[in-house]
This record gives C-alpha cells, sequence and structure tokens, in this order.
C-alpha cells in the first residue's frame, strides 16, 4: 500500500523488539494556506476544542526533538513523533483501540488537522497514513526511555506555567480490571508447569543443550502432557477424581522444583520456576495422610493469573471486589488538572502511595520540615474554576468564557492542603503531612467494636511523655498502664478489673478481659479524629473532596482502555494510565483557553 509507513518487527530471541534501525522523522511545519480540510476545521470546530487545541500548540507541546531520544542515527525515517503524539493523545480520548485510532487518523479530517499533516493530498512524512504497530512502536520506545512519561510532563508543565496547578491536592483511587481472565487453582497450576516446561524448551533450543528440558519432562508422573490450556476431562461431580486430580498437578509442580533445585538458571527459567512455586504455595495445603488439597483460604497476596502475575484481588469496599489493578490519581480541585498519577495491584492499600501522589507539595515545603512540626491553619477554599466535562473528540464542546490568567492558580503564600478520604487516614500519612506543614483534610476513619460493645474511642488514653509511662482508662472509671510493644505502640490490659465490673457486658465478652491496643501514631489520629468535627472543616471537606470523584468518573467512561485494562503489568498499565491523565489534561486546557506565546503559556483573556 502506497504512503503507509510500517514498523518491522524482528526476533533475535525469545523476545519480540521493536526495530532500532529507525532515525527521527521530522513533521513538515510549513502549513498549506489552501489546504480545504483545514480551513474547513478551522471555520467549524468551537475555539475551546481538543482538536484545534493541538493544531495550535502541537509543535510547542510535542516538538520531534524531545523524541530524540528515542531513535537512532541511521536508518529509514520514522513518522514524526509530533504527529504519533497527537494521534496517541485522541486515541486516550476517545477509547480507541490502535487499529481504530489509525483508522481515525486516516479517515477524519479533525485528527489529521490537529496533527499537522493537511488534507488528505498532504504530501509531509505521515501524511498517507502508518499501520497500528507505529503505535506499539513509539509505547515501547517511551518505556525503555529515562522520560517515558514526557507526554505527561509536558502538559502538565504547561498547565503550571498558565497558573492553572495551585497548592491544593485531591487524592483518590479507581479499580482497574485486568486484561485476563482470573484462573481457578487447577488452571493456574496447570499453566504454571506448562510455561516452566516451555521456558527451558527455548533455553535448551538457544542454549543448544536439551537435558534440562528433558529431565523436566520425564519428572512428569501425572500422565498430564501440559500441551493445551484446557482443563483435563474428569467427572467434576466426583470429589475423589478433583482431589486426585489436584494431588497429581501438585505433585508434578513440587517434582519440577525439586529437579530444579541448587541448579544455575537462566532468567526466563527461573521466573517460571518463581512463578510456580508462588502458585504451588499459595493455593494448597497437605492433608495429615499428605495429600495435596486446595487450601480452604485465600492468600493475602494471591497470584490470580499467570498471564499477568501482578494482577491481584482487589477490594474497593468491603462488599465489592475487583481483580487487576487500582489507579491512584491527584488533582488540583480548582482546574480539575491531574497533577499525579500511580498505578498499583489490586490488593495495595491507598495510603501506600500517598506520598508519591503529592510528592511535589513535599517538595516545595521541604525546607520547612527540618525536625520541625507546624500547627495546622485552616485552608480558606479558593474560587474554583466551573467543573467542566473532559472534552470527547467525537463531540467538541460548546465555547465557554474562558478564565483570566492565573485564575484558580495558588498564590505563594497560600498553605499547601490535601484532601481525601477514610483510606489516606492513616497515622503515618497524618504524620508525614503535619511534619511537611501541609493542612491535613484527610479523614480518619471512627473507631468500632463488634457487636455494639465500647469502641476505643470511649477509653481515655494518656500517652505522657513517654510510652511505658502511658495509662488508658475505662468508662468505668479503672486506669492501667501501656506495656510497649518492640514495633512501636503497645497494648493495655485490663485483665481482671474486668470480672465484676458493671459495664462488663457493655464492654468485652473476652474470658480474660478487655484489651487495648495503643499504635504508634495514636495521639496523630486522635488529633485528626478531633479536626473533622469542627464545621468548618467539614464543609471545606464536604466541598472539595467529591471532585476527584467525578473526574476519575470521566476517566473511566472510555468504551476501550477505560475501566478495563488494555495491556498487561502494572508498569504498562501505569504508562497506559498516565496517558489518559495527558490527554485529559490537555482537553481541560483546551477547555480553560490555555495559549502558548513567547513569554510562555498563559490563560486567554
Amino acid at each position: 500500500m502506497a504512503g503507509v509507513f510500517r514498523v518491522s518487527l524482528t526476533r533475535p530471541g525469545p523476545g519480540l523488539r521493536e526495530n532500532d534501525q529507525v532515525t527521527l522523522g521530522r513533521a513538515d511545519r510549513q502549513g498549506d494556506l489552501f489546504d480545504e480540510a483545514a480551513r474547513f476545521c478551522e471555520e467549524s470546530l468551537p475555539e475551546n476544542s481538543i482538536y484545534r487545541f493541538l493544531a495550535r500548540e502541537r509543535d510547542r507541546l510535542f516538538p520531534d526533538e524531545l523524541f530524540a531520544d528515542l531513535f537512532g542515527e541511521r536508518g529509514r525515517r520514522s513518522v514524526p513523533p509530533s504527529v504519533v503524539a497527537t494521534v496517541m493523545v485522541l486515541q486516550r480520548l476517545g477509547g480507541f483501540s490502535d487499529r481504530e485510532a489509525v483508522e481515525q487518523y486516516s479517515f477524519d479530517a479533525r485528527w489529521r488537522y490537529a496533527a499537522g499533516v493537511g488534507g488528505y493530498a498532504g504530501s509531509g512524512a505521515g501524511a498517507g497514513g502508518f499501520v497500528h504497530t507505529v503505535l506499539v512502536d513509539m509505547r515501547a520506545r517511551l518505556r525503555r526511555s529515562s522520560r517515558p512519561d514526557r507526554i505527561f510532563e509536558v502538559g502538565l508543565a504547561a498547565a503550571a506555567e498558565a497558573g492553572l496547578v495551585g497548592r491544593r491536592r485531591v487524592v483518590d483511587s479507581t479499580p482497574l480490571y485486568d486484561a485476563v481472565a482470573t484462573m481457578d487453582t487447577i488452571t493456574l497450576i496447570r499453566s504454571a508447569v506448562r510455561g516452566l516446561l516451555g521456558a527451558a524448551a527455548a533455553d535448551a533450543e538457544l542454549a543448544a543443550d536439551a537435558e534440562l528440558a528433558a529431565r523436566l519432562c520425564g519428572a512428569l508422573r501425572s500422565g498430564d502432557g501440559y500441551a493445551g490450556s484446557g482443563k483435563p476431562q474428569i467427572d467434576w461431580d466426583d470429589r475423589a477424581a478433583r482431589e486426585e486430580l489436584i494431588d497429581s498437578r501438585a505433585r508434578d509442580g513440587y517434582g519440577l522444583l525439586a529437579l530444579l533445585d541448587g541448579r544455575e538458571l537462566a532468567g526466563p527459567v527461573t521466573e517460571a520456576a518463581t512463578l510456580l512455586a508462588t502458585v504451588l504455595g499459595q493455593d494448597l495445603q497437605t492433608s495429615p495422610e499428605g495429600v495435596f488439597g486446595i487450601a480452604r483460604r485465600v492468600a493475602k497476596d494471591r497470584v490470580i493469573s499467570t498471564v499477568d502475575p501482578e494482577a491481584r484481588h482487589g477490594h474497593k469496599t468491603a462488599a465489592r471486589g475487583f481483580d487487576g489493578y487500582k489507579g491512584h490519581a491527584a488533582m488540583d480541585p480548582d482546574t480539575e488538572i491531574i497533577t499525579a498519577t500511580t498505578v498499583t495491584p489490586g490488593n495495595a492499600g491507598d495510603a501506600s502511595v500517598a506520598e508519591d501522589l503529592v510528592a511535589d507539595l513535599l517538595a516545595d515545603t521541604a525546607e520547612h520540615t527540618a525536625g520541625q512540626t507546624q500547627p495546622q491553619q485552616p485552608v480558606e477554599p479558593r474560587q474554583p474554576v466551573e467543573p467542566q466535562q473532559p472534552v470527547e473528540p467525537q463531540q467538541p464542546v460548546e465555547p465557554q468564557q474562558p478564565v483570566e490568567a492565573g485564575a484558580g492558580a495558588a498564590e505563594d503564600t497560600e498553605q499547601p492542603c490535601v484532601y481525601g478520604d477514610n483510606a489516606y487516614g492513616t497515622g503515618e500519612f497524618h504524620d508525614r503531612l503535619q511534619r511537611a506543614g501541609i493542612a491535613d483534610r484527610c479523614k480518619t476513619q471512627t473507631p468500632t467494636a463488634a457487636g455494639g460493645l465500647f469502641s476505643k474511642d470511649r477509653f481515655d488514653i494518656n500517652l505522657g511523655a513517654d510510652l511505658g509511662a502511658g495509662t488508658v482508662s475505662c468508662p468505668a472509671g479503672i486506669t492501667v498502664r501501656i506495656h510497649p510493644a518492640r514495633a512501636g505502640g503497645g497494648t493495655a490490659y485490663f485483665g481482671s478489673a474486668c470480672t465484676d465490673c458493671p459495664l462488663r457486658a457493655q464492654c468485652t465478652s473476652a474470658a480474660g478481659g478487655r484489651t487495648v491496643s495503643v499504635g504508634p501514631y495514636e495521639q496523630t489520629l486522635t488529633d485528626a479524629r478531633a479536626r473533622q468535627t469542627d464545621p468548618a472543616w467539614v464543609a471545606d471537606y464536604r466541598g472539595t473532596r467529591p471532585k476527584v470523584e467525578r473526574k476519575l468518573g470521566h476517566l473511566m467512561r472510555r468504551k476501550h482502555g477505560g475501566r478495563r485494562a488494555r495491556v498487561r503489568g502494572t508498569a504498562r498499565v501505569d504508562a497506559d494510565f498516565r496517558l489518559l491523565a495527558a490527554a485529559t489534561n490537555l482537553a481541560r486546557m483546551a477547555v480553560l483557553g490555555v495559549r502558548g506565546a513567547t513569554q510562555g503559556w498563559a490563560v486567554a483573556a
């Protein structure tokens, strides 16, 4: 097909990689004044359309030189990276697959206008279209580079220069469903065994040594050749048949691991063996008779698929579970610009990456944290920019009155502030914000007790200067000291004092009496709970934090690559989620009327 750029893929070894013999292609910046498609788009599209924004600011945001480190010095020229980056942004906004995105670029005049390639008579690099592997190639090159998130970074830097990034952050997370099927125990074991046999066979082929592969196949005793992914044909209603199947496949797995014990293995074989050991250890238990069976529990960090070993069981709430990953985001609540994202396995706690999401605020306040704790001052909420729906490529929004330059931006004297729900209200994160001098609007869970018994907040905890001298007083007035723990915190034991206590029925059902655990951040949590009873605190929290819920909802509504991950593995899902945030930020900047000028970026007056 004439005029179509293709990326060749080579297989020098067991892994597929892109052909590196490609040099940097450069876009033709000399536009055609008589191009009818461009003139039609200029006259038809609203001023705040993402297409007009990219057409106007593309060379400033994504100059080809920004991607020069991704390409070699010899070889044929690539599709100009400015063109590919523009297509990637529109692809994520619209929720298109790679093939659909290339089709849109080839036949939608708005996409071609945004990419700067002109109408269908254009002759510049990439003007005739390109195949979908060009997008695959660009993502792989970015992933291997020292700046894999440069598309997100340049958009955020432009927004900050235009005064759209203040010093308040709202953080939250959302489930990202994995792109693979969740496997049961038998499927996991068979898939892991098959993966180990395949890795050993590939290693034997490369090393011209078939001994290991042959010995592994000879160690199988179940009669299963592990050639296919389907389950063995048995009577699944027969319990004895099921138990025999599990036991025999488990013994195959352990037999392979025993054979590999002490051997020096190649990288892929080591990874496959580690995965098999993990699968066997997480789901199986041994009966007193020495028979392997499925454990009646769910392992804490259970691998749910050998196709994507990094995906995990997750729970957004106690009643709502999912399989896959969590996408975490921080945004400025006044302009709805996303300032940071990250992705974790689904079982990771939200607070585990909270510091990463507000790293910019922590860095800004680092000079004030040298061993001092600053008291928190109430944060006066700024007048927010009216929230907007993100712009879908297929449906440009109606023009609106743009905000003034710097509107919604933080003043230098404004105290930074972080908002988050109960998931971020941990003692460690509260303490980190307090030490950094950042106002804390993260909600803290109120203590509860099973069966309606007295919760911990009914007890008077006096930590004192030294935890070993601290005491806890119960509702009946009994006071006991705190026994410190090695890992921090401690425990107060009421013991025999509960025996004849008139409030025992309301306090504990334990035969040994009531115990109260005191955490290492107990006072920090107590202070946080006291702060959130202030009506001004509540009003600020309720008026600000829900904005991130709406923003995450906007991100997730794509038909392709929204809630359902498009790729496998934490690193790839993370990069894809950040690209979605970058595209959404650019669409938001278009709505707010951001323009590039000689002096930098600014919001149009």
